[in-house]
């Protein structure tokens, strides 16, 4: 019987202009990465697990992220479009967003407390049965959102824009 390979860790390290787009990355674990304009649209990313890492001017559109694990997530400026964060590891997931297009991605369910969204557009996301509680939303666009059922005691909406419940 053929063992399972081991896991890929990759720690303090930088990635710079990769094209992963339309790739599968398995059993990787990145700690403390940073990642600059790299492309994982269309790619599969599923069961990696990603801890203190940073992503900047990266394209995530369509990404796959089924079972993997983000925590301690920086997004700046990235383009993240379409992605299901309702299917990620509930027990690895933490983020904040600075400049991203979220538009049309899925946080079904999903625990956010305390998650920082700056100068985002959230158009058309889906955060039904979610916990905002204590997020803050500086300045984003929320065009069509959705927040059927979702807890938003004490979330920040002061300057959000284009929201309705």
């Amino acid at each position: 019987m053929q063992e399972p390979a081991e896991t890929t860790v990759h720690q303090n390290k930088t990635f710079t202009d990769i094209n992963y787009a339309g790739k599968q990355l398995q059993k990787r674990e990145f700690i403390k990465c940073e990642f600059i304009r790299c492309d994982f649209s269309k790619s599969e990313l599923s069961h990696n697990d990603f801890v203190d890492c940073e992503f900047s001017h990266c394209n995530f559109s369509l990404t796959q992220v089924t079972g993997t694990g983000f925590s301690n997530i920086t997004f700046t400026d990235c383009k993240i479009l379409g992605i299901d964060f309702s299917t990620c590891n509930k027990f690895m997931f933490s983020f904040s967003f600075k400049g991203c297009i979220l538009d049309y991605s899925v946080f079904y369910g999903a625990k956010l407390r305390k998650t920082n969204f700056t100068n985002c557009s959230l158009k058309e996301v889906d955060f039904e049965s979610a916990d905002l509680s204590s997020a803050v939303f500086n300045n984003c666009d929320l065009t069509a959102t959705s927040f059927n059922r979702t807890i938003l005691e004490k979330t920040d909406f002061r300057t959000a824009r284009n929201f309705s419940f």
